[in-house]
């Protein structure tokens, strides 16, 4: 028999781009929905025969309508909670309904969508209500609905590991209060999550149906950190209990030190935060005896996390999710003027050498690798990043050696890349207007020009005058940087470095 075509939404983010890759493993046809096509060229199943790719969103209705056609099954997996949603819960609500909508429209026999635990309780965070609302309006068509409700989700790349991760090794001790550090929850593996998802394809008796999905063991926060320091290593963290006089007090200092100390940003970190003082344990566990599976513990759901982050096998992280906002401004054959005012600036050097010599470099710029030059200055710009509630750089990167369309750079984001000619970097700290960094390479007969250029796009006067404050800092990085790459080649420098004025670009998607 044919197998059903399923769609998954959200293909590019943390669960999605691990569950395509394990439908397609099963045997399934799977159409894969993103906003971005460039972010999916990076992933290792964009090759599959089974594999039809659709760029839609769900706030597009017309889109949206191509994405659904034909489709016997969807995933729901959409989720607004970024910098780029203000109102993170009213764009998840209008999603869903734009969703459930052209769902009845269509012939789909069903829904599955992840959702999470907690949302009924009474001080319940926004995000936690939120997740349950989309939950209920999925339910209010025609098409039955297949609802897991999850715990923490422990895995190497998820926000909540990362959390975790940062905050244990960070901070040795912590100025709590009981009531938060001693809340029960369930965590549960990325594994056991995925096996969820793609098993219930299988069982017709899940359809229709809502479930809680936890982990094997109920613990506390208080629990958690200490079993993450023991598998990392680290001494077990003291805690300080502290009776802070207002709750919205308390909010307020987790949410500065989240700020300064986590590689989240503080649209994700603050509605996580929130929901601290909620017990996330299941209510009923009947999921177990239709999909049994070996639940995996804390302890060995933190040890593969860690393991597999300590070798860069990541599949996806928390930084995969959300669009790629290419500038207007950019693009070749726009006019001089338009899009107002576009300042510049950039270097260049010729290397007697081939492009994939210095390439090797380029593609290794950032996280732990550093920059090559003036680490202390790009480390002063990080910190001022998170003091104004960016992400600084502690994003650092998927992997050490690969960049793909769509990764988290640092405070960057890759935009573009064509090893190896071309690498467009767009700034996601918080700036008064829009950057790009570009690295070109350009082969003559002689050698290689490698072009370091800077484009920005100021917001008002406040804009102009930032740019012109950083430009010394900017001639000081690109030509230092320049002569470090140079070094670090070993071959003949031809010319430079030099200034030079970056043309436009041109992407490749």
């Amino acid at each position: 028999m044919k197998k059903p075509l399923i769609l998954i939404t959200g293909a590019t983010g943390y669960i999605g781009g691990r569950l395509v890759l394990g439908l397609l493993k099963a045997g399934y046809r799977v159409r894969a929905m993103a906003r971005s096509m460039g972010k999916i060229q990076g992933r290792s199943w964009k090759d599959s025969p089974n594999l039809e790719l659709v760029k839609a969103d769900s706030h597009d209705l017309k889109s949206l309508e191509e994405a659904l056609k034909n489709c016997d099954v969807a995933y729901y997996l959409v989720h607004s909670m970024s910098e780029e949603h203000h109102n993170f819960a009213d764009a998840d609500r209008r999603a869903a309904k734009n969703f459930i909508s052209l769902s009845d429209k269509h012939n789909l026999k069903r829904i599955i969508y992840l959702g999470g635990l907690g949302g009924n309780e009474p001080n319940a965070s926004l995000h936690l209500k939120s997740r349950r609302e989309v939950e209920k309006i999925l339910q209010s068509g025609r098409v039955p609905v297949t609802a897991f409700r999850s715990a923490h989700i422990i895995g190497s790349g998820s926000a909540f590991f990362e959390m975790l991760r940062y905050i244990a090794e960070r901070m040795p001790f912590f100025i709590i209060p009981k009531s938060v550090i001693d809340t029960k929850i369930q965590p549960i593996c990325i594994r056991n999550v995925l096996i969820y998802l793609e098993k219930c394809l299988e069982k017709e008796e899940t359809i229709g149906q809502t479930y809680d999905i936890g982990g094997p063991e109920i613990l506390t926060y208080r629990q958690l950190f200490e079993v993450y320091s023991e598998q990392a290593g680290l001494q077990k963290p003291l805690f300080i209990h502290t009776c802070i006089p207002s709750f919205k007090l308390g909010k307020k200092i987790a949410h500065t030190i989240a700020k300064l100390l986590l590689p989240i940003s503080p649209g994700i970190s603050q509605p996580l935060l929130d929901g601290l003082g909620v017990e996330i344990i299941t209510k009923e566990d009947t999921i177990r005896e239709i999909i049994p599976q070996d639940l995996v513990c804390c302890c060995s759901s933190i040890d593969r996390a860690i393991q597999k982050d300590s070798l860069k096998i990541v599949e996806t992280r928390w930084t995969d999710a959300g669009d790629l906002h290419s500038p207007e401004w950019m693009y070749a054959g726009d006019a001089a003027y338009s899009g107002g005012t576009l300042l510049q600036g950039g270097y260049k050097i010729t290397l007697a050498c081939e492009p994939d010599e210095i390439w090797f470099l380029i593609t290794r710029i950032g996280g732990s690798n550093g920059w090559y030059y003036g680490d202390t200055l790009w480390q002063i710009r990080g910190l001022m990043d998170q003091i104004a509630g960016g992400v600084g750089l502690r994003r650092g990167r998927r992997h050490p050696e690969q960049l793909y369309v769509g990764d988290a750079l640092d405070f960057w984001r890759v935009l573009d890349v064509k090893p190896p000619f071309k690498l467009i970097l767009l700034a996601e700290m918080k700036l008064p207007g829009e950057a790009l960094l570009t690295f070109e390479l350009v082969p003559d007969e002689k050698g290689t020009e490698l072009r370091l250029g800077t484009r920005f796009r100021p917001t008002g006067l406040y804009g102009i005058l930032y740019w012109y404050s950083l430009l010394p800092f900017h001639n000081l990085l690109f030509g230092g940087l320049l002569n470090e790459l140079a070094g670090r080649v070993g071959e003949k420098i031809l010319y430079g470095p030099e200034k030079y004025r970056p043309g436009p670009l041109i992407l490749n998607h």
